[in-house]
């Protein structure tokens, strides 16, 4: 695992919805492999972790919200959730929504068939806030770093949020 491997780990706790043959969850740079459903499940690790990293999860769960104030009591108190949420407002799927009049669902991307929740920039922002929790960084993926997208972003500003896909985040448990 590479955060051991680099130096920024010295235990890794992973959690899974279900065993996964062949996967990552028998690697031996993880300490602690859980099997179960994040927001049903009670972990031991109250006030454990400096980092928990949410790789694509929030947008998966029934309550993110509930579950990202359970998540924040296995913190330390300088604790830190890294994440990453897939961009609702990109703009193929406004396109294909307003044009086409289809919420069409697909087997992987923003509009993943598993995917149970959708986030713009705000509702990220207002997710953690909710929770008491201070967003310290806030970045995107931009779908390209040059060409037409990219510099009408940077003329029209407000264009930015459309040609984002993802976004990442940084935020600490205390909300002060």
């Amino acid at each position: 695992m590479a955060l051991k491997k680099n130096g920024f780990a010295d235990f890794v706790v992973g959690v899974e919805l279900m065993v996964i043959e062949n996967s990552n969850q028998n690697n031996p740079s993880i300490d602690d492999v859980i099997i179960g459903n994040i927001e049903k499940i009670i972990l031991k690790y109250n006030n454990f972790f400096d980092v928990i990293i949410l790789g694509d999860v929030l947008e998966h769960l029934i309550d993110p919200w509930t579950t990202l104030k359970k998540l924040k009591l296995y913190l330390k108190d300088d604790g830190i959730i890294v994440a990453s949420i897939p961009n609702f407002l990109y703009y193929t799927n406004l396109r294909t929504i307003l044009l086409d009049a289809d919420f069409k669902y697909e087997d992987s991307g923003i509009l993943d068939k598993t995917h149970l929740r959708f986030f713009t920039k705000k509702n990220i922002i207002n997710l953690f806030q909710e929770n008491s929790m201070k967003v310290t960084l806030i970045t995107s993926k931009f779908d390209e770093e040059k060409g037409k997208k990219y510099f009408l972003s940077k003329i029209f500003k407000s264009l930015h949020k459309f040609f984002v896909t993802q976004y990442y985040i940084v935020a600490s448990k205390k909300g002060d």
